[in-house]
């Protein structure tokens, strides 16, 4: 299954603690996080494994954010995103993923999967999410790894006031 991708945005922002934007720079690497849809009762489900971003590269929001000390701002988003996905699709080749901004307010065509409160817009998040084929019962984290990303990346640290 292919990935899809809607229009990125000119650029987008990881926020997180130095060492792991770091490791995320220079070997390309990037987990992947589990996002599942409750369920009252064991069974398969629909479930996601998603790298969030952000349009927001502002030094207010390298402070807002807890246990944030540095930001990685990827400059090419087409590039990284293609890389991205080629790297799920290899890791986890029974995987279908798409990448779109996540709809504050209003439920997002894509589903709930891209569909956030209201209260959350400020996040301006954009998602890179992965469905496999069949359901499970049970998602965990995944590392994969793009390669370097300097030439289309770099690291900001937080600005000393």
């Amino acid at each position: 299954m292919s990935a899809m991708k809607h229009d990125r945005p000119s650029r987008l922002y990881l926020y997180g603690p130095r060492q792991a934007l770091e490791r995320a720079l220079q070997q390309g690497e990037f987990r992947l996080q589990p996002l599942a849809a409750p369920t009252l009762a064991p069974q398969p489900q629909a479930a996601f494994l998603v790298l969030d971003l952000t349009h927001d590269g502002s030094q207010a929001r390298l402070h807002a954010l807890p246990a944030t000390h540095a930001c990685l701002a990827i400059h090419d988003p087409e590039e990284f995103g293609e890389r991205l996905h080629r790297a799920v699709q290899k890791t986890l080749p029974a995987w279908a993923g798409i990448d779109a901004a996540i709809s504050y307010g209003h439920p997002s065509p894509l589903g709930k999967a891209f569909t956030a409160p209201a209260q959350e817009a400020e996040a301006q998040e954009w998602r890179f999410a992965w469905r496999p084929a069949q359901a499970v019962v049970t998602i965990a984290p995944a590392f994969v790894r793009v390669g370097n990303i300097e030439s289309i990346a770099e690291l900001r640290t937080l600005a000393s006031h």
